[in-house]
């Protein structure tokens, strides 16, 4: 038997649009889409990767685990209404709450750079301390690395979070059915515009400021009130629109949004015109969206509105047997726009 060593083996080049990796590969839109297929599922495809959840759902004598991971390299390191520590937590957080588990424990690791201020890093380290111990959960293992001055900008993050999901519930993109209602927990584009905003030098009368919190709360009164939730997610890198995009693929069925029906932040809205970027497709960092069964949405609406941070939460859309895989928006003339997936990169480091 021959024995092969990795660095004898080689395979051909996937056919790309580009030869080197653009910033747009990391916006969550469609060049994040086609590396994925192109190069990470070739390689790591399985039962449980293939879905392409924002965590995976693991199966064990017990009962399920939700498991998550994610990297932040926010710029800036500080941004009105949080920081890269306390986004790091609240995103690991918000990922394994989508599945309707209970998040528990978290692992983090910091990649410094050389001369990185110890005051900002106590600051951060702080602040993470206190965002775990309002989510409900753990820190509890981690890694630290220094890099020499350039090879990273002031400090990255990764963290990975693992929580229970309750006997019953099965939330997941491929579950949406015609007639479904879609659910936004709050305004849009708070985050990225506050990231944006504040690395522009923007001022505004009110502050523009990041939605950044933890949803787990939320999740177990929504999962409380009605098991008919089938889909959720937090609409981070990308925004509404292309999470609406991956549901409507992933189920194989057409999504119809409400016209006028996306709440925004006047201050927001004009941060967005100032800068012509469509809000749909800002990160938010402190919303989820929800796909719930008609008849069940009455009530998880209001169950959501009950919440701090369901307080603002609209019924935007409805799922459609039109056009599937296609997200469109009725206009003001009675048209339908296309909500497309983004291709290029609006907003660079946003998370």
């Amino acid at each position: 038997m021959t024995n092969l060593k990795l660095e004898n083996l080689s395979c051909p080049v996937p056919i790309m649009d580009h030869d080197t990796v653009q910033l747009a590969h990391g916006a969550g839109g469609q060049l994040s889409a086609d590396l994925i297929d192109k190069i990470f599922l070739p390689r790591f495809g399985n039962e449980t990767l293939n879905k392409l959840e924002d965590q995976a759902t693991l199966e064990f004598s017990g009962g399920k685990l939700a498991f998550s991971t994610d990297s932040f390299v926010v710029d800036p390191i500080f941004f009105p209404g949080g920081n890269i520590g306390e986004l790091a937590v609240n995103g690991t957080v918000n990922d394994v709450a989508m599945s309707g588990a209970t998040p528990l424990y978290i692992s983090v690791a910091f990649i410094l750079e050389e001369g990185l201020s110890m005051e900002d890093l106590h600051r951060i380290a702080l602040s993470m301390e206190v965002t775990a111990n309002n989510a409900g959960v753990r820190i509890v293992t981690g890694d630290t690395k220094v890099v020499n001055k350039g090879s990273c900008d002031k400090i990255f993050i990764n963290t990975t979070g693992i929580g229970v999901i309750p006997d019953g519930v099965n939330i997941s993109a491929s579950n949406l059915h015609l007639g479904d209602k879609i659910i936004l927990s709050g305004t849009v584009a708070d985050h990225g515009m506050a990231v944006m905003t504040s690395r522009e030098g923007l001022s505004f009368q009110t502050r523009v400021k990041s939605d950044t919190a933890p949803l787990n709360g939320l999740v177990k009164a929504m999962i409380e009130t009605s098991e008919k939730i089938h889909a959720m997610r937090d609409p981070t890198r990308g925004g509404v629109a292309t999470t609406l995009n991956e549901f409507a693929s992933a189920s194989n069925v057409g999504i119809r949004l409400y016209n006028d029906q996306i709440p925004v932040n006047p201050d927001v809205q004009g941060a967005c015109e100032i800068l012509g970027i469509d809000p749909l497709y800002v990160a938010n960092e402190g919303k989820l969206i929800a796909v719930v069964s008609e008849k069940a949405s009455t009530h998880i609406l209001a169950a959501m509105k009950n919440h701090e941070f369901g307080k603002d939460a609209v019924i935007i859309g409805e799922v459609i047997s039109d056009h599937p895989g296609i997200v469109t928006m009725e206009t003001g003339l009675g048209a339908n726009r296309i909500i497309d997936m983004p291709v290029g990169e609006q907003l660079p480091r946003i998370c």
